[in-house]
């Protein structure tokens, strides 16, 4: 079967086929990627302030 297909990759963004080499096809895909870990990080503090006030709340209030 690897007669028939290339070794290749898949772009992570868009899911072209590109040589194994690569991680994406283009510098847009690039871009694509770097902003979407970015909102990624974002989500994930933004998750720990509220679990931080989530807790401090429910040590405050006793019980």
């Amino acid at each position: 079967m690897s007669d028939i297909i290339k070794q290749h990759n898949h772009c992570q963004i868009c899911g072209k086929a590109i040589p194994v080499s690569e991680t994406y096809c283009s510098e847009e895909c690039k871009k694509r990627y770097a902003i979407m870990m970015k909102r990624r990080k974002l989500i994930v503090y933004a998750m720990y302030a509220l679990i931080g006030i989530i807790l401090v709340v429910v040590l405050l209030t006793g019980k």
